[in-house]
């Protein structure tokens, strides 16, 4: 046992440690614009509690929740998890690999040819601690746990890209529901002012019947009105009980239409810090990953090539053999061994080759997805600052526009009362 132990100790000493690859997010930021081309300002900072700028606090339960109870957010968090068990385990073949085994024989063995015949029986009783290691020399086992550990990385920055997408959908489902809210709240309003309307029509029509003789059309017109209106109320009745479901579906709750939300929809925020472009690539989670891959894929290229190195391999026992059970630790009875050998690879059909090559089609591969992961970003924040901008003027128009037309209504509703407008202008 003691010529073993001398054996192991410079083995664990030389063991491999691997960490995670470098960071390659500076070679994309160098690239970056200095500033936003759709907003003038470029404030700096990261607003990393975006959901309670919207200063409901029921909202920010919902989103937790959905974060707690949401079952694609388990499925991800459990990836994560295997991500890093693998990591964890890619590097256990280059570590000391040891085992006990006991071994037990009773044999009876017969003469033949002899005159007389005869047998003998034996037992033998053994114990042996055997180790086995494969040193790391050139580092293809350090390359290739750096690339599981990033492939862990970019698990883990997956995850944070999951959370924030699922927190953006539940808000958006929660003002999709205020949205209803208040879109039934209209088709009440339009209903009870077509209704008015019809009975305006009504009286007109009964009155001009006695004088003259009404025109039914304009009522019949008048009382359609009312009738599409209610299916309009109906429909937007639907689209609020679809709204409840959705978000009860993204919170992990049973889909059964009766969970409530804002009666109508908050006051805008002010606008959130949008940082410099450059900013943008060390605090999204999707680049982060993308970064990720392509620097995981990078190690497997160096893992690959490493595989055209000879390999070694060290082996060791250490152990009693004996014919009675009792002696079994006897040290009087040791055996040991100690062996290496060394592989070279000469002829393997060009296996190794194609994998450098097949990992290299896919370096180049994750680096243009990265590349694409950091232009839609860019997007993504171009067009939303742009949108926001065009929505502000947008909304200051419809104002506009609804007041006029609210004007307009109530002049077409006075004319027609006093017989000087028609019925097609008031209903239009």
């Amino acid at each position: 046992m003691k010529r073993l132990a001398i054996f192991i100790s410079p083995l664990v000493l030389l063991g491999c440690v691997a960490k995670a690859p470098d960071s390659t997010i500076g070679e994309v930021a160098g690239k970056a614009p200095g500033k936003w081309s759709a907003t003038r300002q470029a404030k700096s900072g990261v607003d990393s509690h975006w959901v309670r700028r919207f200063g409901d606090r029921r909202l920010t339960e919902v989103v937790n929740e959905a974060l707690r109870r949401n079952h694609d957010m388990r499925i991800a968090a459990e990836r994560v998890k295997r991500a890093g068990e693998a990591a964890k385990l890619s590097g256990a073949a280059s570590r000391p690999q040891v085992g006990l085994t006991t071994s037990g024989l009773d044999r009876k063995m017969r003469f033949v040819g002899f005159p007389f015949g005869g047998s003998i029986t034996s037992e033998t009783y053994g114990v042996d601690l055997k180790v086995g290691w494969e040193p790391d020399i050139w580092g293809r086992a350090r390359a290739g746990k750096s690339a599981a550990i990033a492939e862990w990385q970019a698990g883990g920055q997956e995850y944070r890209a999951a959370r924030a997408s699922l927190a953006a959908q539940v808000c958006k489902a929660w003002f999709a529901i205020a949205e209803a809210n208040e879109q039934v709240a209209l088709a009440r309003k339009a209903l009870a002012i077509r209704e008015k309307t019809g009975e305006a029509v009504r009286e007109r029509f009964e009155r001009d019947l006695r004088a003259e003789g009404g025109s039914a059309s304009q009522l019949r017109l008048a009382q359609a009105d009312v009738a599409a209106a209610k299916a309009d109320l109906s429909a937007k009745r639907g689209n609020l009980e679809t709204a409840r479901r959705q978000l009860e579906l993204l919170v992990g709750r049973y889909p059964a239409g009766k969970m409530s939300g804002r009666a109508g929809l908050p006051r805008v925020p002010a606008s959130p810090p949008s940082g410099l472009p450059s900013g943008l690539l060390l605090r999204r989670p999707d680049i982060l990953a993308a970064e990720r891959r392509y620097a995981s894929v990078s190690k497997r290229i160096r893992e690959a090539q490493l595989a055209m190195f000879p390999s070694f391999k060290l082996t060791g026992s250490s152990g009693t053999t004996t014919d009675a059970l009792g002696s079994i630790l006897n040290s009087n009875f040791g055996v040991w061994s100690v062996g290496a050998n060394v592989f070279y690879p000469i002829l393997t059909g060009g296996r190794i080759r194609g994998e450098v090559r097949i990992r290299k089609s896919k370096q180049r591969e994750a680096l243009a997805s990265l590349h694409k992961t950091v232009l839609n970003a860019f997007g993504e924040v171009e067009q939303a600052l742009a949108n926001e901008r065009w929505l502000r003027r947008r909304e200051g128009e419809i104002r506009e526009a609804r007041d006029i037309a609210r004007d307009a209504a109530t002049a077409a509703e006075n004319d027609y009362r006093d017989g000087s407008g028609d019925v097609l202008t008031m209903l239009a």
